[in-house]
């Protein structure tokens, strides 16, 4: 680690210096591999994080566009500044101009989760690399070869050699090591709840950091119930729900709960379990402690009244997990409130959608939620009383397209992310000063 900080260290100064667009044009070059090489970093993400094979080709062609689209971004967006005049301040001469720019971070930590370990990787290695900073990868523990992949693609595009510096091993043992090291600059960091103790330890370092979220559908009485049930079983289930958007709670009212709940059951006992390499809707999770996790999860609210759907049962092979969903949960079950990243779906009931915001409220993970109804105005009503990052009207919770605003509330973190947002993360503002003379030309 001390290796990688060092020559990223050295390396950044002359990165800063390179032209803007010899930046954006190394980054298209390493796009255009990762197009070329898509099929080993695929595989690698079947058999290290047990995707389905069309999720992992999707996402490793998804991330080299977004390395395109935040090279063209970074062009725009760090090629302007603003300059200002003094007397534009009340009271003021025309005595200074202020040129403001942006200028690098320095060296930035980045650290993707297992479950997207290349596209999130890239949706910070990207903004950190236009915006003229060196990188300290730290790759997830499951999910390190197909990122290792995609940084074998920046090497061949011709980066220079220091710029971008890959360490494996597991947080457990390098995390402190690696987010308080004195030659960090900036940290980004997608996880869980470790992200909390790394912002209490960070003291001045600039953090941007995702926590994940219990994302919460409300499902109003004027729903399009087909179009809700659709959208909350893919929202719910994709990636076996190991997502930090995924639906992690339906809060649907009670004059429409029966009818929503049958046709979600109906969906959800037609998914299929199995291997990634067959395309399963449903494949093992992670690992061990995280299979354990959500059967204690689903154990608890079995225990204290919820019903399962559809002749569904709890059920575990390793770490396997099979889809459940379950009705009737009610806010002193652990599942109201804790976040199952696997395939289990709880239902709350509630009398009044005031009580279903009332409940998304309280969460104190507040990634995204959404809202499902016919009235546009009632929708965004809702939408605006709901305390999450994001919000979507008749769709389920998503991160993309990448270029959107993404961003979380209280535990659910902290910057925003997106093109946009994160190079503007990667930067600091900087001014120049000019004294003008104080004679007059006005008559030449």
């Amino acid at each position: 680690m001390d290796a990688a900080y060092d020559a990223a260290k050295v390396a950044q100064p002359g990165w800063a210096q390179t032209p803007l667009w010899k930046r954006a044009e190394l980054l298209h070059k390493a796009a255009a591999l990762m197009r070329e090489h898509a099929a080993p970093m695929a595989a690698a993400l079947v058999a290290e994080v047990a995707k389905p094979a069309k999720d992992a080709a999707t996402e490793v062609l998804r991330s080299a566009d977004l390395i395109s689209f935040t090279a063209e971004e970074g062009v725009r967006r760090l090629g302007e500044g603003r300059a200002l005049l003094a007397d534009s301040f009340p009271g003021a001469a025309r005595s200074k101009m202020s040129i403001e720019t942006r200028v690098p971070l320095g060296v930035v930590l980045c650290v993707p989760p297992f479950n997207y370990p290349v596209n999130l990787a890239v949706s910070k290695l990207g903004p950190a690399l236009i915006a003229g900073n060196a990188v300290v990868l730290k790759p997830p523990t499951q999910g390190a070869g197909a990122c290792l992949h995609m940084v074998a693609c920046f090497a061949a595009a011709g980066f220079p050699a220091g710029l971008i510096n890959t360490v494996t091993g597991r947080g457990a043992e390098i995390g402190d090591f690696m987010t308080l090291h004195p030659k960090v600059n900036g940290i980004s960091f997608t996880g869980g709840d470790t992200g909390l103790e790394i912002a209490k330890k960070a003291a001045m370092i600039p953090l941007q950091m995702e926590l994940g979220g219990k994302d919460c559908a409300i499902v109003c009485e004027d729903a399009d119930l087909d179009l809700a049930a659709a959208a909350i079983v893919k929202g719910a289930f994709s990636y076996s729900g190991q997502r930090c958007t995924a639906v992690k709670l339906v809060l649907v009212l009670d004059t429409v709960a029966d009818a929503l709940v049958a046709k979600v059951g109906a969906k959800v006992a037609k998914l299929t379990v199995g291997a990634p390499e067959d395309n399963a809707d449903i494949t093992a999770l992670v690992s061990p402690a995280s299979a354990k996790f959500v059967e204690g999860l689903a154990a608890d609210a079995l225990a204290k009244g919820a019903l399962p759907v559809a002749g569904l049962t709890l059920k575990r092979e390793g770490n396997l997990i099979h889809p459940l969903v379950l009705d009737r949960v009610t806010p002193d079950m652990r599942l109201a409130w804790e976040e199952p990243f696997g395939p289990v779906l709880p239902i709350v009931r509630v009398p009044t959608v005031d009580a279903a915001v009332a409940h998304v409220n309280a969460s104190r993970l507040a990634l995204q939620g959404c809202v499902f109804s016919s009235h546009i105005d009632r929708a965004l009503m809702i939408a605006d009383a709901m305390s999450t990052g994001t919000v979507q009207i008749n769709g389920a919770p998503a991160r993309g397209p990448d270029h959107f605003l993404f961003a979380g509330f209280r535990d659910s973190g902290l910057s925003s992310q997106g093109v946009g947002p994160s190079i503007e993360f990667m930067t600091k503002q900087k001014s120049v000063v000019i004294n003008l003379p104080s004679a007059s030309y006005a008559t030449g």
